[in-house]
């Protein structure tokens, strides 16, 4: 019953997404579980937050990604569940609803910070753990009113808040660590797996910034494809300066190498 509304919206027969068949029992109370965010250029480009909660993956689209910063808080539309096979997934939507390219961009295991998460939904105000790649200590998911722009489909308006601990910082997480924890590759190195010719026209967005951006990771996936272009995991890089107070531990994401 919790994926009526994603398989309603996908046609399996040409999307590589999951169906979804899986049934997962999923841990209660404040056991850690499975969580993971997907960057997903399709109309526009977006960051898919999911935590595992009762054999679903529950989802926010936050449409400017995760902020280490306490100070900011991100915008995060409620969106259908999708089922836990979903987490792993990082491919090419040639077609139909959400088309584009997704890249699972973080991945680890969230702890609830309350016993009843079912409680703490239905009060708006979802406290927890990280312990991923690149997102790790004190968030909290806080629902709020009003329309807001930029929130892509319709859906219930969130904040995505961190919390003030060692985790927490001005680095912008999505600029210093923008590639995949899957494939350690970026949006064309994705799409050159696949098929690049699928978006030769007719691509998901063809205007505007977002438009711009699909017409250059065409055309790298396809210089990619001909060997004359190099991966971007094999691009070097440095580690980013943190005020003495917010500097994080050393983690995955934060350890000379950015992905």
């Amino acid at each position: 019953m919790a994926l009526e509304k994603y398989k309603a919206k996908r046609d399996f027969t040409t999307s590589p997404e999951p169906a979804g068949t899986k049934v997962v029992r999923s841990p209660s109370g404040r056991t850690p579980r499975f969580f993971c965010v997907q960057k997903h250029l399709a109309s526009h480009l977006h960051y898919d937050f999911r935590l595992e909660h009762n054999g679903v993956l529950l989802s926010w689209a936050v449409p400017k990604g995760p902020a280490l910063d306490p100070t900011i808080k991100r915008l995060a539309m409620h969106v259908e569940d999708h089922p836990i096979d979903y987490g792993e997934f990082e491919g090419v939507i040639p077609s139909g609803y959400g088309a584009g390219i997704v890249m699972l961009w973080d991945r680890g295991t969230w702890t609830p910070e309350s016993d009843d998460v079912d409680a703490s939904l239905a009060k708006g105000d979802l406290k927890f753990t990280l312990d991923g790649y690149k997102l790790k200590g004190s968030w909290v998911l806080v629902r709020t009113k009003g329309r807001y722009a930029g929130g892509g489909e319709s859906g219930e308006p969130w904040l995505l808040i961190k919390h003030r601990d060692d985790w927490a910082g001005p680095v912008d997480i999505a600029e210093f660590a923008p590639l995949s924890v899957k494939s350690e590759g970026d949006f064309a190195d994705i799409l050159s797996q696949d098929n690049p010719d699928v978006w030769r026209s007719n691509r998901p967005a063809k205007g505007g910034e977002t438009g711009a951006m699909f017409e250059r990771i065409v055309k790298r996936a396809l210089e990619l494809r001909e060997g004359s272009a190099q991966p971007a995991r094999a691009a070097k890089t440095t580690t980013p300066r943190t005020t003495k107070a917010a500097k994080p531990k050393a983690s995955p994401a934060t350890k000379g190498k950015k992905k």
